[in-house]
């Protein structure tokens, strides 16, 4: 079995896949990278190097020593920092890919993940139950990205045979690593400032509904689908999924119910924007029938454990 490698390793979801792909593979199976020069406590133990995913000639070399068989590409500039750094974020996003592709294409890997995003609907996207395929006009650097991203990987996949999977994810909440410059991260920095200020001022409106997940259905749906059939995989693009769907106001009504004394505001600026050209929800129907997706966390669900973990690190602290 070769090393799997993780590129972007010290971010919202590598932390929490690394220590996933530990637990099922073993801690000598697992590489973790980043452009940081050190890994987070939470991954330590793990083998680490500093990589910039734009350096080929570092990337091929790491692959062939370290008998590589997969990679997890996460390194990326997130929405609304890609905003501010309009070409840094294309250069990242779409080079790094590009980078990764072609070593799955010359056979120096088997397997690539690579996450796509709800950003890569827009504003002429259906809001409610958005199908797997349908009008894709994002409005913003991050989603073209990643829409470009995942015509690249069912590009590569169809000429060139490439082993190429990823998922779509919507916002992501974990209490295990720090928001990421996403428009979603709302819904991380909220249970923060809950905690530690008692009072959070939004920065999207109050209704505002995105799709949500909590960040163990999304590590586990990204291990289940890594290790799906490749024959049973009818999306090569990008799969959406599924977790719940939320506003502002209603996670504020939730963590009311175990902070009763927390306030929360509305100061809406850019990212509201963006949030609005998003789906409110997506349909998910093709990874349920393909590879068997169910989530397993609701907002009552992971409301809790977010504010049950986090006094924890508090007290800690």
């Amino acid at each position: 079995m070769g090393k799997k490698l993780v590129i972007g390793s010290s971010g919202q979801i590598g932390t929490e896949l690394i220590l996933d792909l530990v637990n099922n593979f073993g801690v000598n199976n697992v590489i973790a990278t980043d452009i940081k020069t050190t890994p987070p406590d939470v991954i330590k133990e793990v083998t680490f190097f500093t990589l910039d995913v734009l350096d080929a000639d570092k990337l091929f070399k790491l692959v062939k020593e370290h008998d590589v068989d997969e990679v997890y590409l996460l390194a990326a500039l997130l929405s609304a920092t890609a905003e501010k750094k309009v070409q840094p974020a294309w250069n990242l996003n779409m080079n790094g890919l590009f980078n990764v592709l072609d070593l799955a294409k010359e056979g120096h890997v088997k397997k690539v993940f690579w996450p796509s995003s709800i950003a890569i609907f827009g504003a002429s996207s259906p809001k409610v139950m958005t199908p797997q395929r349908t009008i894709t006009e994002p409005s913003t650097v991050y989603g073209i990205s990643k829409l470009a991203g995942e015509r690249w990987c069912e590009y590569y996949h169809n000429n060139y045979g490439v082993d190429v999977r990823s998922i779509r994810y919507p916002g992501l909440i974990s209490y295990k690593s720090e928001p990421g410059g996403g428009t979603t991260d709302y819904a991380v920095d909220i249970f923060h400032q809950a905690i530690n200020k008692g009072i959070y001022s939004s920065f999207l409106a109050q209704d505002v509904r995105l799709p949500m997940m909590y960040m163990d259905d999304a590590i586990r749906a990204t291990r289940e689908l890594m290790q799906t059939d490749k024959n049973n995989l009818t999306i090569r693009s990008s799969y959406n999924v599924s977790g719940m769907s939320f506003t502002p106001n209603e996670i504020g009504v939730e963590i009311q119910k175990h902070l009763p004394n927390f306030k929360l505001d509305f100061n809406p600026d850019f990212r509201n924007k963006i949030a609005l050209t998003w789906p409110q929800s997506v349909d998910d129907t093709l990874a349920k029938n393909d590879w068997n997706w169910r989530p397993k966390f609701d907002l009552e669900a992971t409301s809790s454990i977010m504010l049950k973990e986090l006094s924890k690190q508090t007290v800690i602290n």
